[in-house]
């Protein structure tokens, strides 16, 4: 049983991720031209298309993290992105000339560390859809 300092820290880390992927998500919604214009500074090609699929992906991280479903795996590719951006936005390539590049870079590493620890604790006991629960509400949909 989670005590009840676990369960109000695992709710409100649970919030800041969920926070921090609908903030993002909504300004790519919101000017989703300009979140392409960005990607493809970076040298990606299908700009758009790929700001479609970061807002959509940030998204569904957000639901997950949020609700608890899925959460260790969503916590898993939440870190594995936080890492791409890192590298492709603000990697070695963009500290020349740039210090707070390089702070940007070190910034999404406390990020990872945190979705890790996160991942490996799941999403505590309180408020957490569980895969049983998922699954039961699949039999019920599918039975006669």
């Amino acid at each position: 049983m989670d005590s009840p300092f676990k369960t109000g820290a695992m709710l409100i880390a649970r919030l800041i991720f969920a926070g921090v992927f609908t903030m993002a998500a909504t300004f790519k919604f919101i000017d989703m031209n300009a979140t392409a214009g960005y990607i493809a500074s970076a040298g990606f090609p299908a700009s758009l298309f790929l700001a479609w699929v970061a807002a959509i992906f940030e998204t569904v991280l957000a639901i997950a993290l949020l609700t608890g479903a899925f959460f260790s795996e969503a916590a898993l590719l939440a870190a594995a992105y936080i890492l791409f951006l890192a590298l492709a936005f603000h990697g070695p390539s963009h500290w020349n000339g740039n210090q707070a590049e390089f702070g940007f870079f070190v910034d999404h590493f406390t990020f990872i560390a945190g979705l890790l620890v996160a991942a490996v604790h799941g999403p505590g006991e309180r408020l957490a859809l569980r895969r049983s629960q998922l699954g039961r509400e699949r039999e019920s949909l599918t039975s006669p």
